[in-house]
């Protein structure tokens, strides 16, 4: 059964959000117009990055916990990480933005915002040597200052409160794929390619990863929920 942990993980990550999604009050299943264009482009942009970080070795994947099916040199399992983990979170998002409709951050947008971009680039610039860490917060960085060109202050301050929210299932499904829960790791780093640091098992690079993944996930799913007005505006 170990074969289909992080298949079970996957399954289990999707289920509770997906069997409420036609629960009336956020009546999710209405936005997967605007949500599923915004996984394919977000997966396709992820699913290279981790195709190049695989083959440098700059992480790997345990098949002792996998199925065995892989789609050149990742495991299925891992194509289905970038539908299911977004699915889910984008749920908690909908959900936060119907219990939350003032937020509560928009008057510490902009310092935050900048904030995280001034530190992503220099950590990223001082560890160029790191692949993970350079390239990981030189991307988020950048998705920040697009996501603020597009929107503004508009959208960050919930965001970072749902960033936060987050956290909670992130510290459980990543805990068991790098070895939180088992004798090893589902996924393992290269220790030479990161700054070395880590909460529990994981790396302090999933985090920054995992704002990105939601970040780049959030942005695209308002970008086509909001188009006309967005298109207006910047031009």
């Amino acid at each position: 059964m170990e074969h289909y942990l992080y298949l079970t993980l996957n399954i289990g990550t999707i289920l509770f959000p997906l069997l409420w999604s036609f629960e009336r009050k956020v009546s999710y299943y209405k936005k997967w117009k605007y949500l599923f264009p915004a996984m394919i482009i977000t997966a396709t942009v992820f699913l290279v990055w981790d195709h190049w970080f695989t083959e440098m070795e700059v992480w790997g994947f345990n098949d002792r916990y996998l199925t065995g099916i892989r789609l050149g040199n990742l495991p299925l399992e891992e194509y289905l990480f970038f539908v299911t983990v977004p699915f889910s979170c984008i749920f908690i998002y909908e959900v936060l933005l119907y219990y939350m409709p003032h937020d509560p951050l928009s008057h510490y947008v902009k310092p935050i915002t900048l904030g995280f971009i001034v530190l992503l680039t220099i950590l990223a610039g001082v560890n160029w040597d790191k692949w993970y860490t350079s390239v990981n917060f030189s991307f988020v960085s950048m998705v920040l200052a697009v996501h603020y060109f597009m929107f503004r202050s508009n959208l960050l301050g919930r965001f970072y409160v749902f960033y936060l929210i987050h956290l909670i299932p992130l510290l459980l499904v990543n805990g068991v794929l790098t070895g939180g829960f088992t004798p090893e790791p589902v996924v393992y780093y290269d220790n030479t390619e990161n700054l070395g640091i880590r909460v529990f098992t994981i790396p302090i690079e999933d985090f920054i990863y995992s704002m990105g993944l939601m970040l780049m996930n959030v942005s695209l799913y308002e970008f086509f929920r909001q188009r006309k007005t967005i298109v207006a505006s910047i031009g």
